[in-house]
């Protein structure tokens, strides 16, 4: 990958847009696919706050994990050849796969494996999944190809816990603008604010990759993404963001359009620490002012799904449960009375500044005028955001889109940010996660489900559709956004 080929791309977002051409009939082996994203990581690092563009970009195509998150939702191994547990369930025996090499030459071995989970449970690590490895109390490397870990209580998750946990060259220092991972990709360029370029890695222990490189090229308009795909500029939109974009490429011989599973929730977030959060049926009383038909009708038209939960229809432990404090404006005046809130009250809702957040800010201040209660709109960046709400916890409330997958967990941790405390739900979680079984498991989590549900811990609003659209002469992509991953190596594109 050369400076040259990101300023080719530059030059077409400019306005400058090469022609169509005939699709051939066989793929390119050496070919380009230029992908259009709303993501751009923050840095390359996702142990230190990348947020959710890293994982589009680097999950699965510049590092891999032990295991590995498929497109369909289940969990396979990717860097192990073999493991067992003992039979107690407090400890895992990992045999590596053989032949597998970082981009710099190095071979991989059982330490760089010890040193990338140390990486993710050391106390400076923001990696959302630090607390899942918390019953990690050892890791030993008999040889360069085992790895056995010591647990302090049984852990079911723990493979899908390790899919989280990219393998990282230990030789590797700081690698916020850098990579050494073991993937079909190697980082080629980075130009903060534009694009990322990867290419693919010869020396690739597996398959290689379907494609020659593959440049990931940001925006901050949805408007733009769009037009950047009418012009050729890009191949693919990894997640249309808006039904009124979608007329422009339906039924279009040009475009392919594909409606895959989502895990992304949008989330109107509380800060159950502080008062009038702290209170229940305050919470319950805007869950009950909201109508999210009307909402998720004005914002996706027919797309996207009512959730009465955190829990999307892909996790085992979902219900449906869109009929606790279903829309009722004369009962959600009735709790907030009975809260001693008769006259509403007033709050701020910090908002991220990139659609659809805007919008959604603006129909809840509507909404809940109608109840008394005024909403001050504060609109922040996504840099201003991870630092106020999700480090700081400096806020009442916030929108937020939440993309990981299986995170019900979180609400079994009272010190993440939104501050929900329910000792009850914090022991069926951790239950959970020593179950015996995976059907104990999901018995335990559902029912964590349906208390979180009854106590509005937050106010879920709806679950976004996954729509990717992309030329039609390019195939092979991923359809499913679960934990917005975007695995970029079967793609290919005839020419």
């Amino acid at each position: 990958m050369t400076t040259k080929t990101i300023l080719l791309a530059a030059t077409l977002l400019a306005g400058v847009a090469l022609p169509a051409a005939a699709f051939a009939q066989d793929f390119n082996p050496d070919a380009t696919i230029r992908i259009g994203s709303l993501y751009e990581p923050q840095n390359l690092d996702n142990t230190a706050g990348a947020g959710q563009g890293i994982n589009e970009a680097f999950n699965g195509n510049v590092y891999e994990a032990l295991f590995q998150l498929t497109d369909a939702g289940s969990v396979e191994p990717k860097l192990v050849e073999s493991y067992e547990a003992s039979e107690d369930g407090l400890t895992y025996t990992f045999t590596l796969k053989a032949g597998v090499t970082f981009h710099s030459g190095e071979p991989l071995t059982a330490a760089d494996v010890k040193y990338s989970i140390e990486r993710v449970t050391a106390e400076q690590s923001k990696s959302s999944r630090k607390r899942s490895l918390s019953t990690i109390t050892g890791i030993e490397t008999p040889d360069d190809r085992t790895l056995v870990i010591t647990l302090s209580a049984r852990s079911i998750s723990l493979p899908y816990n390790l899919s989280y946990v990219w393998v990282v060259n230990d030789a590797a220092t700081d690698i916020t603008a850098a990579e050494d991972g073991t993937g079909p990709y190697s980082l080629a360029e980075w130009r903060r604010g534009s694009a990322l370029a990867l290419e693919r890695f010869d020396g690739y222990w597996g398959e290689p990759a379907s494609n020659g490189e593959v440049i990931y090229t940001y925006f901050t308009d949805a408007t733009a993404l769009n037009n950047a795909l009418l012009t050729n500029a890009v191949d693919i939109i990894t997640s249309v963001q808006s039904p009124d974009s979608l007329a422009q490429f339906s039924g279009n011989p040009a475009f392919t359009v594909t409606e895959g599973a989502s895990t992304t929730k949008e989330l109107l977030a509380y800060n159950d620490r502080v008062a009038p959060f702290d209170n229940v049926q305050v919470r319950k009383a805007l869950a009950r002012a909201t109508d999210k038909a009307r909402l998720l009708n004005s914002i996706w038209g027919d797309y996207g799904t009512l959730i009465g939960s955190f829990v999307p229809p892909t996790d085992p432990w979902y219900v449906d449960l869109t009929g606790v404090d279903a829309y009722d404006v004369d009962s959600a005046k009735a709790l907030l009375a009975e809260a001693g809130y008769a006259d509403g009250f007033e709050f701020t809702l910090d908002t991220p500044d990139y659609d659809p957040h805007p919008i959604v800010a603006q129909f809840l201040q509507a909404e809940y005028a109608k109840i008394g209660v005024t909403v001050n709109i504060n609109v922040i960046t996504a840099n201003e955001w991870y630092t106020k709400i999700y480090q700081e916890r400096n806020f009442e409330a916030t929108l937020q889109e939440h993309v990981n997958h299986r995170d019900i967990v979180f609400y079994g941790n009272p010190d993440f940010y939104w501050g929900y405390n329910n000792p009850e739900v914090v022991k069926l979680i951790a239950d959970a996660e020593a179950a015996g079984s995976e059907a104990e498991q999901v018995e335990k989590l559902t029912q964590a489900n349906r208390i979180i549900a009854d106590d509005a811990a937050g106010n879920w609003l709806y679950l976004y559709p996954q729509i990717v659209v992309s030329a039609a002469n390019v195939t092979g992509y991923p359809v499913n956004g679960l934990n917005s991953q975007f695995f970029a190596y079967d793609i290919e594109k005839a020419e």
